[in-house]
């Protein structure tokens, strides 16, 4: 399946289209956004105006079935990701799916499934993977820089903004699978499968503390890298501040870095220690989906995240809350 253009079509123009990901699809050599759909054709014209896209749709149907589009990004809360990829397989088109990959480690199986049947690629939107910063976390640890890894552990939390009488889709588990826990650590957890290999073992604790919504607002676990790496991970949403830190821990040293901050990544060693700073990317996705672009068009580069990997950090997630939605 290779194409000259990749000619892309957006399923849900919503906000995180606007500037994450949406314009890179437009500036990347060998790929256009030629169509978008929304529920709301009023605000699907204004995307598409606003951003020189020719054709919009308020009917994702219409949009998978248009001859001129090739590959379809799913940008829809995670309640409606196995629907469209089903849909987008049988066209014989693509999948670029936003992240979490569905709301639960089997909806991904049936969407991996679907797409292998139908022989077209799916990908997942977990876009650190191709951004520097992250590349150059992986390059410490393949060089030793922190000798044999022994343990990550992972610190996460924030304070509660949510409003109980106007609750986002991203708390709503028929939506979204959980709390802001599928939405948020998702991330990290998708990150360190990057960096460490897959998990293979895992335990966890998740409840409810702030009574704010029904979903789970904390959740503790530990995991088991298949290399015998050790994880711990705290993800807390009703807390006094913001905080967001990661630490692998090797037998010479250890990195520090955040999943969603700026700033530097910090390697602390018998020596001292040294600092990287990057340069967040305008386009969040765009170095992620410049690797789709070249795989479809055959040029040199393969995507680092698919559906298989997707897969995996549901599957962590569920094993994390497994007992309190079993409990529910």
């Amino acid at each position: 399946m290779i194409y000259g253009k990749v000619r892309w079509g957006i399923i849900g123009c919503g906000n995180v289209t606007e500037v994450k990901s949406g314009p890179a699809f437009q500036k990347i050599t060998n790929s256009n956004l030629v169509a978008v759909m929304r529920r709301t054709g009023e605000l699907a014209k204004d995307y598409a105006q606003r951003h020189h896209v020719p054709k919009w749709y308020d009917n994702a149907d219409e949009l998978i079935q248009d001859p001129e589009v090739d590959a379809i990004y799913i940008a829809t809360p995670p309640g409606s990701h196995k629907e469209y990829t089903l849909k987008a397989a049988k066209a014989g088109k693509p999948v670029y799916v936003e992240k979490p990959m569905g709301r639960n480690y089997e909806e991904c199986l049936e969407m991996i499934k679907a797409c292998k049947e139908a022989n077209v690629p799916l990908y997942v939107a977990y876009y650190r993977r191709a951004q520097e910063r992250f590349l150059k976390v992986k390059e410490l640890l393949e060089n030793g820089a922190v000798g044999d890894v022994r343990f990550v552990t992972t610190t996460q939390y924030r304070k509660a903004t949510e409003d109980s009488n106007d609750l986002p889709w991203r708390v709503q588990p028929n939506l979204s699978g959980g709390g802001l826990f599928f939405d948020l650590a998702s991330h990290t957890l998708d990150i360190l499968d990057f960096l460490l290999g897959p998990i293979k073992e895992v335990r966890g604790f998740a409840s409810n503390q702030g009574s704010i919504y029904d979903a789970e607002d904390i959740v503790t676990g530990t995991y088991l890298f298949e290399t015998g790496i050790h994880g711990v991970g705290n993800w807390c949403f009703t807390a006094f501040q913001d905080e967001d830190v990661n630490e692998i821990v090797g037998s010479k040293g250890k990195i520090t870095f955040s999943t969603f901050g700026n700033e530097p990544i910090v390697l602390t060693t018998e020596k001292g220690t040294d600092e990287w700073s990057f340069e967040r990317p305008q386009h969040v996705h765009q170095p992620l989906v410049e690797t789709i672009v070249a795989e479809l068009t055959g040029e040199k580069g393969i995507c680092p995240s698919k559906g298989e990997s997707g897969a995996r950090t549901n599957w962590v997630m569920d094993e994390l809350v497994k007992e309190y939605y079993a409990n529910k």
